[in-house]
C-alpha cells in the first residue's frame, strides 16, 4: 500500500512559509486597520517623566497654592459652623467639597496636560498622524472563546508578563535603593516645621519619580524594538501572496487608469516644455496641431515635438504664439502627421516633401533662406 502525503500541509498558510517582507500595499492596509508597530511603554514612560519634571519645577507653586486652598476652605468651614451653632448643613459641605476639588484640579491641570502632550507626541513620533476608527469597531473574533484562549497563551502574552515582572523588579530596585539612601531624612521629618517637611517630601517624591521614569525608559526602548520586530514578522508574506497581490494590482482597472493618466500627464508636460524649440506648428485649424523641429546638425529628418487634438491642439497653438513659433495651416498634412507619427519620432520619408515645403516657407518668413 502506498500512502500519499503533501508537505504543504505543514506550510504556514497558502503559498508556503512567510519569508517575504510586507509590501507597501499590505503595510498601508494594516495602517488603515490600526495595526502599527507601536510601544505603549514609550508614551507611558515619557509622560510620567514629564509629569515628575514639571512637578519638581513647580513644587513650590503647587504646594503654596494647595496651602491657600485648604486654608480658605477650613476658614469657611469654621465660619459656617459658628453661624449654624456647631452644625454644618449637608448642602454647604457638598458645595465646599466641590470647590476644593475644582481648585485642586486647576492647580495640577498644567502638569497633567504637559504629561498628556508628551505622551501624545511620543505616539505621534512612532506612527505618524493618520487617525482611523476601525480599531474601535466590534469584532466577533474577540468574543470567540477559542481565540481568547489562544491570546492568553500566546507569545505576546508571555512577553507582556515578562515585561510587567521586569518593570516591577526595576521599579522596586530603584525605589529601595533611593529610600535606603534617604532613610535618615524620612525619619527626621517629624522634627521639622510643616512647610519644610512638605518640601522635603515633595523633593523625595519627585526625585524618586524621575529615577523610576528614567529606568522605565530602558524597558520602553526594549519593548519598542520588540514591537518593531514582531510587527515586521507578523506582516511577512508568502511568495504566493506577493504574486497574488501583484496580479490583483496589475489587473485593477482603476490602478491601470491612474497609471495611464499619470503617464499621459507627464508626457504632456514634457511636450509643452519642448514646444518652444519647434520650428513650426502645422494645424488643421479646428482639430489638430503638430509641432515640428528640424536641426540638420543633430538629426537627419524633422521630428514631431508635440501633437494634440481639440483642446490640446488649441493649447499647443497658444504656447506657440507665446514663444513666437510660426503656425502654418495645412489640413491634410496636419491630419497625416497626427495619425501616423508619434511624439519624438522622425517623420516618414513619404512626408519629406510636404514638410520640407512648410519649413522652407517658414524659413523665408524668418529670413533664414
Amino acid at each position: 500500500m502506498v500512502l500519499e502525503y503533501s508537505l504543504t500541509f505543514f506550510a504556514e498558510g497558502q503559498g508556503g512559509e512567510k519569508t517575504e517582507p510586507a509590501t507597501d500595499k499590505k503595510l498601508n492596509d494594516a495602517r488603515k486597520e490600526g495595526q502599527v508597530a507601536k510601544s505603549r511603554e514609550i508614551a507611558n514612560c515619557l509622560g510620567l517623566l514629564a509629569v515628575f519634571i514639571v512637578l519638581k519645577v513647580l513644587i513650590g507653586y503647587i504646594g503654596g497654592s494647595l496651602q491657600k486652598v485648604f486654608g480658605t476652605i477650613y476658614g469657611e468651614i469654621s465660619n459656617v459652623v459658628v453661624f449654624w451653632n456647631g452644625q454644618m448643613p449637608v448642602t454647604d459641605t457638598m458645595l465646599m467639597f466641590r470647590r476644593m476639588i475644582y481648585n485642586i484640579i486647576i492647580i495640577i491641570l498644567p502638569m497633567l496636560l504637559i504629561g498628556f502632550a508628551v505622551a501624545f507626541a511620543s505616539d505621534l513620533f512612532q506612527v505618524k498622524w493618520r487617525p482611523t476608527s476601525k480599531p474601535l469597531a466590534p469584532k466577533l473574533n474577540k468574543i470567540n472563546p477559542i481565540s481568547g484562549f489562544k491570546r492568553i497563551f500566546s507569545l505576546n502574552s508571555v512577553m507582556e508578563l515578562l515585561k510587567s515582572l521586569l518593570k516591577l523588579a526595576l521599579i522596586g530596585l530603584v525605589a529601595y535603593t533611593y529610600i535606603r539612601s534617604n532613610v535618615g531624612i524620612i525619619f527626621n521629618l517629624y522634627e521639622k516645621e510643616f512647610m519644610e517637611a512638605i518640601g522635603n517630601i515633595g523633593k523625595l517624591v519627585t526625585d524618586l519619580g524621575i529615577r523610576i521614569s528614567a529606568m522605565y525608559i530602558i524597558i520602553a526602548g526594549t519593548d519598542f524594538a520588540y514591537q518593531k520586530w514582531k510587527f515586521a514578522k507578523d506582516m511577512k508574506m508568502t511568495k504566493q501572496e506577493v504574486k497574488d497581490e501583484y496580479k490583483q494590482m496589475e489587473g485593477d482597472p482603476q490602478i491601470k487608469g491612474k497609471i495611464k493618466q499619470k503617464m499621459m500627464e507627464a508626457s504632456r508636460r514634457r511636450m509643452m516644455q519642448d514646444l518652444p524649440k519647434a520650428d513650426v506648428v502645422i494645424t488643421n485649424p479646428t482639430h489638430y496641431a503638430v509641432a515640428i523641429r528640424y536641426e540638420p546638425s543633430e538629426i537627419d529628418a524633422p521630428v514631431v515635438l508635440a501633437k494634440g487634438e481639440g483642446y490640446l491642439a488649441q493649447r499647443i497653438k497658444d504656447v506657440a504664439r507665446e514663444n513666437n513659433v510660426q503656425i502654418v495651416e495645412n489640413k491634410p498634412l496636419a491630419r497625416m502627421l497626427y495619425h501616423n507619427v508619434d511624439i519624438g519620432q522622425a517623420i516618414p520619408p513619404e512626408l519629406y516633401q510636404a514638410v520640407a515645403e512648410v519649413l522652407a516657407f517658414v524659413y523665408r518668413l524668418q529670413g533664414k533662406l
